[in-house]
């Protein structure tokens, strides 16, 4: 006769091995016991920052450049079994809870719930952040701006489309600053209201999802229509209401509304990613490992741009990322898109952007110093 009593099979084991298993857990419960208290003990001491700083007038509770530095430390130090991303996980949640207790930070992102934004989101501020969907880049900026939402989260390089050229361009007159970037590995998962593949009659997906994942589709689904939908969420809401249809989008989206998922990673290559932006009214303060975004422009003229950059290779500043676009204002000038190792307010950093804002007829703006992606 089965025993179906909740736990089943450790009390078949034999008795040195239920003796052991009993110790075990004992050790665990007492190690748990231990973790809250210092869980406890953490958000007092993040109570008493929060009333220091609130006898401040210019205090900014949200510190990326701190946060970034307490992941670099553990995962400097971390060993065991433990992987180090669920290390991550954990302390993005606890780091999220405890600045809670000092104020709520209000984020918004391009919705709507699910999406690779809102995961983006989440990956960067913790579940106890107050996330606002809402229907455009320019609406993330504006929410923003006008001080309706704390920080945003816009879109910026694509794994197959490459750069997000509209959330650049939207720098052009914002007053916004770059606080923060978030990687997302590319991860599809074929979901639906079906509980196998075998019921599936049609796979909705974005253009973006059926470029990522046309090798799995012509390998698992090879006479499957496949229709086109302008963004994932619309998809979600076809197979919502049809139970022969699939669609390909983030695991988030089965959790969020209720869909089976009946194949995970059907993307076609592992280790690419989107990237994404964090953006508010502050700076953020360098946190040792940091990455400076600028905007330039200037009439074109033959060498004038091997002029601009050389300023950089003098002060011994790395560029890791250049982007142009015609501008919008003048023709025949040219707007630049800037990335370089380190902080504004390091010397080399410094010292090349003075240089530069002093060459005639160079058009200069900072967008932001903020923390390389820790996590």
């Amino acid at each position: 006769m089965t025993d179906f009593r909740p736990g089943g099979g450790d009390n078949d084991s034999p008795p040195s091995e239920q003796t052991r298993l009993n110790e075990l857990r004992q050790q665990i419960d007492a190690i748990d016991n231990r973790v809250h208290d210092l869980l406890i003990e953490r958000a007092g001491l993040v109570v008493e920052v929060g009333q220091v700083k609130g006898r401040r007038s210019d205090v900014l509770f949200y510190r990326p450049e701190r946060e970034a530095r307490i992941h670099r430390r553990l995962a400097a130090r971390h060993h065991g079994a433990l992987p180090i991303e669920a290390l991550h996980r954990i302390y993005r949640e606890i780091i999220s809870a405890c600045l809670s207790l000092e104020t709520r930070l209000n984020v918004v992102y391009l919705g709507p719930e699910a999406t690779a934004t809102h995961e983006a989101a989440l990956k960067h501020f913790g579940s106890s952040a107050v996330m606002s969907p809402v229907a455009s880049i320019d609406d993330i900026f504006h929410d923003v701006e006008v001080g309706r939402a704390d920080f945003g989260v816009v879109p910026v390089e694509n794994a197959i489309e490459g750069v997000v050229i509209y959330t650049l361009e939207r720098f052009i007159d914002s007053p916004l600053r770059i606080c923060g970037e978030v990687m997302l590995p590319v991860v599809y998962c074929l979901m639906s209201l079906a509980t196998s593949m075998e019921q599936v009659r049609r796979v909705y997906g974005h253009t973006r999802a059926r470029a990522q994942c046309r090798l799995w589709l012509e390998r698992h689904l090879p006479t499957m229509p496949v229709t086109i939908v302008d963004a994932t969420a619309k998809g979600v809401a076809l197979v919502r209401e049809d139970e022969e249809s699939a669609v390909l989008a983030g695991v988030h989206a089965a959790d969020r509304y209720g869909l089976n998922v009946l194949s995970e990673h059907v993307e076609d290559r592992a280790g690419h990613e989107h990237r994404f932006l964090v953006i508010g009214r502050q700076d953020s303060g360098p946190s040792g490992q940091d990455k400076t975004s600028l905007m330039f422009s200037f009439r074109d003229q033959p060498g004038f741009l091997h002029r601009v950059l050389g300023i950089f290779a003098c002060h011994g500043v790395n560029l890791t990322r250049i982007e142009s676009r015609p501008s919008w204002s003048k023709a025949w000038d040219y707007l630049f898109f800037v990335e370089l190792e380190g902080h504004r307010e390091q010397p080399p950093v410094a010292a090349a952007m003075a240089e530069l804002m002093e060459v005639p007829g160079v058009s200069v703006q900072i967008l932001g110093s903020y923390p390389k992606r820790a996590v």
